[in-house]
């Protein structure tokens, strides 16, 4: 008999291009996996691994499974990654990312650079900058996290964490911003610090250099930084309930519209300023893709939600205010407005063009001589050419903020921006 795995002949393959597999026959590799998107170079799969998906990228050293089975399904895992054990799904891991054992990665996430998590983390529609560190027994789906200059200077979320991203209405519009993309990218911000055993209610936005105390369940914006956050716990009650109430629908659609666009400003900032950090390497141009792939799909998540949720709020709802009916109206009638602005293909204004010349310019200027890795060159940007990359992604953020409010005027909150 037979016991050869109907993969044999991918894991030889693997084997003999240099692939460490203690124990190959405990691995499963689907048939649609190409092996030439392995890398041959310190690349360690451990025991009990299953690595399925076409669009399957596993770069230089990473490290499958040291601490129990790995699932891979289309993800595309960047040079020194290490996933301890747990499984993950269409979704990025730049260089020197980590997970640890029970990992629960899903659709449209995104570690860069040295980010990751302990035992027990679940994430879905998450994107990490670098450094950013998850403790245990965390669910942190459906946000965007910034801050922090290092491993020893990074933003964190304390052990037993929760991100509240679905309500009893069933909505999912739920994304919460902690840093921003402007700033974030420059990788000089202040680190946020989010206390464990505690709880944030999205959507929600925060500022960087923020504490938040342990146990504190945040439900407002904390858009100021260099604060530190103590929430008392509410006192209990019961009272009447009534669905699709939305008494935060103006806030909602803001937070919403604001991650949506700072979604555009990161694509802007791969577009010109990643790419070229990843042309050159091995297997670099297929990550970059998978970049790019994702924030496509964290876009296509956000509007669908959102769009889910217009949809209820036009239900009429009794004993509401003139002006609260007028705005759900408002929201629900002009959706399909608000998506053609998040789908389409609009140029950016004279402004911003000229905002991201001046600061490629000085990007170009830093890294004469060849580009060294994508955090040092970052990092050590002077900081006038930092502040005008700022600038240049702020012009992005604000350009689709001004553009949604000419439609709904009722956000009038984005006549600030």
């Amino acid at each position: 008999m037979d016991l050869k795995p109907q993969c044999h002949e991918k894991i030889v393959q693997m084997i003999e291009k240099g692939v460490d597999i203690p124990n190959p026959l405990t691995l499963d590799i689907g048939n649609e996996v190409d092996v030439d998107r392995i890398s041959a170079s310190k690349v360690k799969i451990f025991p009990g691994c299953r690595i399925y998906g076409k669009d399957t990228v596993i770069s230089s050293g990473a490290q499958i499974g040291r601490e129990g089975p790995v699932t891979i399904e289309n993800c595309q895992i960047g040079q020194d990654v290490e996933l301890k054990g747990g499984y993950f799904s269409k979704s990025v891991f730049l260089d020197k990312s980590n997970l640890g054992l029970g990992a629960h990665v899903r659709e449209g996430s995104i570690l860069e650079e040295e980010a990751g998590g302990a035992h027990c983390v679940g994430l879905k529609q998450t994107i990490l900058f670098p450094f950013v560190t998850l403790g245990s027994l965390i669910n942190f789906c459906d946000c965007l996290m910034s801050g922090g200059t290092s491993r020893k200077d990074h933003s964190e979320v304390g052990s037993s964490y929760i991100h509240f991203n679905f309500t009893p209405d069933g909505d999912k519009t739920t994304p919460s911003l902690f840093g921003d993309v402007p700033r974030g990218v420059m990788l000089n911000q202040p680190a946020i610090f989010l206390g464990g055993q505690g709880g944030i209610v999205g959507p929600l936005r925060m500022g960087f250099g923020n504490v938040v105390a342990a146990g504190s369940i945040l439900r407002e914006d904390c858009t100021g930084d260099n604060k530190l956050i103590a929430v008392e716990t509410k006192p209990g009650c019961i009272k009447d309930y009534m669905p699709a109430l939305y008494p935060n629908l103006l806030r909602i659609v803001e937070s919403n519209i604001v991650y949506l666009a700072n979604l555009y400003a990161l694509q802007e900032w791969y577009i010109h300023v990643r790419k070229p950090f990843l042309d050159g390497r091995e297997l670099g141009p297929l990550v970059y893709a998978g970049l790019l792939d994702k924030v496509s799909l964290a876009r296509k998540e956000r509007l669908k939600r959102l769009e889910a949720m217009a949809k209820r709020a036009k239900t009429s709802v009794p004993s509401q205010s003139e002006e609260a009916v007028r705005l759900r109206n408002e929201i629900g009638n002009n959706i399909h407005k608000v998506q053609g602005i998040f789908e389409g293909d609009a140029a950016p204004s004279s402004q911003t063009r000229m905002l991201r010349a001046e600061f490629l310019a000085g990007l170009d200027k830093a890294v004469q001589g060849g580009p060294g890795s994508y955090v040092e060159t970052i990092q050590g940007l002077p900081a006038d050419v930092s502040s005008q990359g700022t600038k240049w992604l702020e012009s992005v953020v604000a350009g689709y903020c001004k553009a949604v409010s000419t439609d709904m005027p009722g956000l009038k909150l984005f006549q600030k921006q």
